[in-house]
């Protein structure tokens, strides 16, 4: 018989769940505040709610065109780091391949690389290819910082699959690519989608690479496009935290929408053999 939690295990999640939404909350109740009560009151909620502030984010700066720079880089990313992943993860666990250790050894030293320290031969390199303020621009740096994380998440996933699957489709004539394509990839579809959304959302969120490279206004990302709220003399807070949740919530929409697929994913390479 299970044991149910008690109202003390249901106080402690509350608390927490307060906690971690605590800023989101925050930027939420600011962004329907007047703009002289944000700076003149420190209080919770406000009497006169205004969606002003939204108005004035999708109007002062071209929020819709950030967003779309920031799905087409991340949707790129995320496909073309993702499939590579697939297969040198499956070289790597699956295939009698020597130096795997070594390989791996490498693909971790590589994720362990600040970005300001590869900053400047990536931008170099986009720069003498001609790729500034363009979306292959950043989609090649993206690649650079998500492609060690997806090898390793998927190199975990990949390894609990039983090779007794892959022995009898050699068996019966496959092909490597065959075995990967048929067997081995619909098995490991939580992991991949996982992965997927990781690389996603890490894109989504880029800074540093978004700044440098795409300088254009047309060519920014949403965390640069968001940064560039700012006048000479102020902040415009309320239109910067109106454009936050503008910006967070399709990705709040993504994971709720995909959740159980995520949390398949997350399992799914934890259980023993």
């Amino acid at each position: 018989m299970s044991k149910r939690a008690g109202i003390g295990f249901y106080i402690f999640l509350a608390i927490f769940v307060f906690l971690v939404m605590f800023p989101f909350i925050w930027v939420f109740l600011t962004s329907i505040k007047p703009v002289g009560e944000i700076f003149t009151s420190f209080s919770w909620f406000t009497k006169s709610p205004t969606l002003s502030s939204y108005e004035a984010a999708l109007t002062n700066r071209p929020l819709l065109r950030y967003m779309l720079n920031s799905f087409v880089v991340s949707s790129l990313t995320t496909v073309l780091a993702v499939g590579c992943a697939a297969f040198a993860a499956y070289a790597v666990t699956r295939l009698p391949i020597k130096g795997k250790g070594i390989f791996l050894g490498v693909v971790l030293a590589a994720s362990m690389f600040p970005q300001i320290a590869i900053i400047s031969p990536i931008f170099n390199l986009v720069t003498d290819l001609g790729l500034r303020n363009s979306y292959i621009g950043l989609v090649i740096p993206y690649i650079t910082i998500s492609l060690p994380l997806s090898i390793w998440v998927l190199s975990t996933f990949f390894h609990k699959i039983p090779f007794e699957l892959e022995e009898s489709a050699k068996l019966d004539g496959a092909s490597p690519f065959q075995t990967f394509r048929k067997i081995i990839f619909p098995l490991a579809t939580p992991g991949i989608f996982t992965t997927a959304i990781l690389v996603f959302i890490a894109a989504w969120n880029e800074y540093l690479f978004a700044l440098t490279i795409n300088s254009d206004d047309t060519w920014r990302t949403v965390p640069v496009g968001i940064s560039m709220y700012q006048s000479e003399f102020s902040i415009p807070w309320g239109d910067i935290s109106a454009a936050t949740v503008i910006v967070t919530v399709p990705i709040v929409v993504l994971v709720l929408l995909f959740q159980k697929r995520i949390v398949s994913g997350l399992t799914s390479g934890s259980v023993k053999e």
